[in-house]
Order: C-alpha cells, then sequence, then structure tokens
C-alpha cells in the first residue's frame, strides 16, 4: 500500500505541552516540504482509538480504496 504514496516521515513533536504524532511529506532529500507538508497529526488519545479500529480503518481503504 505504502509504495503508492508520495515521500513522507514521521516524528513525534510537542503541542501546547502535550506529544503528537505526526506524518509529513518530504522531498527527495527527506527534508519536510513546508507548504502542506503535514499529512496528519493526532495526540495520544486519537492514537488510542486508531488503534482500537485498525481493522475497521483497513476494511475501508480495502473496500473504497479503488474508487
Amino acid at each position: 500500500m505504502s509504495s503508492n504514496l508520495a515521500p513522507h516521515e514521521v516524528t513525534v513533536e510537542e503541542y501546547k505541552g502535550n506529544k503528537i504524532f505526526k506524518i509529513y511529506k518530504v522531498d527527495d532529500q527527506g527534508n519536510e516540504l513546508e507548504k502542506y507538508g503535514t499529512i496528519i497529526s493526532f495526540g495520544i488519545t486519537k492514537a488510542k482509538y486508531l488503534l482500537e479500529h485498525m481493522d475497521d480503518i483497513k476494511k475501508f481503504v480495502d473496500t473504497y480504496s479503488n474508487e
């Protein structure tokens, strides 16, 4: 699946004192693209919900990725 995605990296940063997980687009040298570079970012609570529903997310991707 990831072979079809634009080059990206992940990092853990801090926002207002809370840790956030961030997935962002990079150029060919691995530098973050400044404009619209962040694909998604979320904190611990949302990460827990995502993990709890990982099978549902996979089913969603499998079902609708070819549309």
